[in-house]
């Protein structure tokens, strides 16, 4: 998110990452501090009800439709959709708190959510009655903020080694599980007009989510980017490039375009994530497997990023409605909802129950479940600071990528989030 489901998850996902406006944290601070007023700053119907989201894409805003009527029905009142491009979901929501009309639920990126959580600006859904049973801790932490839970997940996604199947068996090889496995191939895989492997390096949160997985499985830390193993992470990146088997366009590719080159046959291998899987199936000739995304070494832990949108409570200052924006919350994230979403999305459920149902339904996606169950939040460590850490990384890519030593970029980039310029 995307993104579809965020970067970002921007909301990552099968809409790609777009641009997110940074909002200053003092600028978050003010326009929310007045929120808790909208209560008496509004009429509101009492069987009314707003939620927030981006599903502005065709698809994704008629399965929500069909998720909110049925909660409708459940709840006996009536909830609208409004839908905003991704990247101004943070913007509107802070007009809507200055003008004391925010709505009932608003469905943020889990990287946005620390920003206005720590301006005081959402409410604890356990004190409103949600529970977290049969959710797993990483997707806890997901939606969490400094150890209090604001954010629902109804599906996540993370990101995978996607492969062209035929092309793989013709070269009689086997899918990479290491960096030097996959180096090799992704190599061997290179001739003529295709490349061993494609993968977004872009100056957006795109390239920042695929990065994840290479520093994370490595030991690198978004807290220290001026490290040895961050570095070597980019710097493997900067082999692949180097060996002919990542095409220099990187640096201006988005996850869609990842994909559209691997569907060309011009990449025989991609790092992406499940929002791709309904655009490959509609290439009938292409037979594409999916494994976890090769680590350092044998015996390491693949550690992708969870991505994908949370649902939040606003803080409104009135109770009444935020124990029914809570309702509607549960209704939208049981299990059933989880798995119908799942089902049109290509998301993995959050709930473990629902999770196990959805893995029979789509084995081929198994894989992608596997590496959910190892996958983390962006923000458990930095926060509300993700954005600074985003940014940093992607002009650090910019220059590495094309020259300059990843240590010194990297270094820059360490003090830039740092001083959150």
């Amino acid at each position: 998110m995307t993104a579809a489901h965020t970067p970002d998850g921007a909301l990552l996902g099968r809409r790609g990452a777009g641009r997110r406006a940074t909002v200053p944290l003092t600028v978050v601070f003010a326009l929310v501090a007045t929120a808790a007023l909208a209560g008496c700053g509004q009429q509101r119907d009492d069987d009314v009800y707003t939620v927030l989201n981006s599903s502005t894409d065709d698809s994704y805003h008629s399965w929500d439709a069909a998720t909110l009527a049925r909660c409708s029905k459940q709840l006996g009142i009536t909830i609208e959709q409004q839908s905003v491009p991704a990247a101004q979901v943070m913007t509107k929501s802070l007009r809507m708190a200055s003008s004391k009309s925010l709505p009932d639920v608003i469905q943020f990126d889990a990287s946005e959510m620390p920003t206005f959580a720590e301006a005081g600006g959402l409410t604890d859904l356990r004190t409103l009655g949600l529970s977290t049973r049969d959710i797993p801790q990483g997707i806890v932490d997901f939606g969490s903020y400094k150890g209090t839970y604001y954010g629902a997940a109804r599906t996540v996604n993370t990101l995978a080694l996607f492969y062209n199947k035929d092309i793989l068996k013709k070269a009689g090889l086997d899918v990479p599980t290491t960096w030097d496995e996959m180096r090799r191939t992704a190599k061997e895989l290179t001739r003529a007009r295709q490349y061993g492997i494609a993968l977004s390096a872009g100056g957006a949160e795109d390239g920042v989510f695929q990065f994840t997985p290479f520093m994370w499985s490595n030991g690198g830390d978004e807290s220290n980017l001026g490290s040895k193993q961050v570095a070597e992470a980019l710097d493997y990146w900067k082999g692949l490039i180097k060996d002919g088997s990542l095409s220099k366009s990187t640096v201006n590719w988005t996850q869609a375009d990842v994909n559209d080159q691997f569907m060309a046959g011009n990449a025989a291998m991609m790092i992406n994530g499940p929002w791709q899987v309904e655009t490959l199936n509609t290439k009938k000739s292409l037979d594409w497997g999916i494994a976890r995304i090769p680590v350092p070494e044998t015996g390491d832990k693949s550690v992708g990023p969870l991505g994908g949108a949370i649902l939040t409570v606003p803080n409104t200052g009135d109770t009444r409605r935020e124990k029914t924006a809570a309702k509607i919350i549960r209704c939208m994230s049981s299990e059933k909802e989880q798995i119908s979403y799942a089902r049109n999305s290509w998301m993995v459920p959050a709930n473990e129950k629902a999770a196990d149902l959805w893995r029979k339904e789509v084995p081929e996606l198994d894989a992608l479940a596997d590496q959910v169950a190892t996958a983390r939040s962006r923000t458990a460590k930095v926060g509300a600071r993700w954005s600074s850490v985003s940014l940093a990384l992607q002009s650090a890519f910019q220059s590495a990528l094309t020259g300059q030593s990843s240590e010194a970029a990297l270094q820059r980039a360490q003090q830039r989030a740092t001083s959150g310029n």
